[in-house]
């Protein structure tokens, strides 16, 4: 088994990890420096966060509306840590560097595996491999950013979007996920000629947790079977 959390955890790590050459590209293509794109990636390390200060960058609206966005979508992460800290039992300053690659792809490793030995390798594998890939793409897509000019001349300002539309579709499994997407797109696009940029999304967010909660309460209970009560 080990073996194969091994294989598994760093062939996730190589996929994701790639994947930080399009956020290098759009953040220097979006007016940051090669300096802050590494920065970000090296200190924020979250992918939709980083996409999504980008996003609010580019569209022309201010930092600390792009900070507040990137903020509320890694705040994810804090429920992320409460579920892998009995498991992982790290203590110490071992918590506190174990913390910078509580993500996506290493909690779902770690979490799906049943042997404790193996939910500590995948946890490491994966969010170690992800961190040293994604910093590294990150380098080679600023350079390259810096080399593009204007963005819309290579459709990159419409990448943004469909980062997002790439992370979201694999998670919309059940009705009640695709209505809280639905609702939080609709309020976000129908709030873009209302408001400044960012803060849609930040609102969109805000009507989707809704939704969420109300959802999550209107489904029915389950017997131990695992039918319908």
């Amino acid at each position: 088994m080990t073996r194969k959390v091994v294989a598994d955890s760093l062939g996730v790590g190589l996929a994701t990890g790639a994947y930080g050459v399009s956020f290098g590209a759009l953040a220097t293509t979006s007016g940051l420096s090669v300096l802050q794109a590494c920065a970000l990636s090296l200190l924020v390390f979250t992918g939709a966060s980083q996409f999504a200060f980008v996003g609010v960058i580019a569209a022309g609206g201010a930092p600390l509306t792009g900070a507040l966005t990137a903020v509320a979508l890694g705040s994810r992460n804090l429920f992320y840590g409460v579920a892998l800290a009995p498991r992982l039992g790290l203590r110490g300053w071992r918590r506190l560097v174990g913390a910078q690659v509580v993500i996506d792809e290493s909690t779902a490793m770690s979490l799906g595996q049943s042997e404790e030995r193996d939910v500590r390798l995948a946890f490491h594998l994966t969010g170690w491999s992800v961190f040293v890939l994604w910093n590294l793409m990150t380098l080679l897509g600023a350079l390259a950013g810096t080399a593009i000019g204007d963005p819309k001349t290579f459709g990159l300002d419409a990448a943004v979007g469909g980062a997002f539309f790439a992370l979201l579709w694999p998670r919309l499994t059940a009705w009640p996920q695709r209505v809280v997407a639905v609702v939080g797109a609709a309020v976000a696009m129908g709030l873009v000629p209302l408001t400044a940029a960012g803060l849609p999304i930040i609102l969109g967010g805000a009507a989707a947790v809704l939704v969420g909660l109300l959802a999550t309460r209107s489904v029915p209970p389950r017997t131990e079977t695992g039918e319908d009560a």
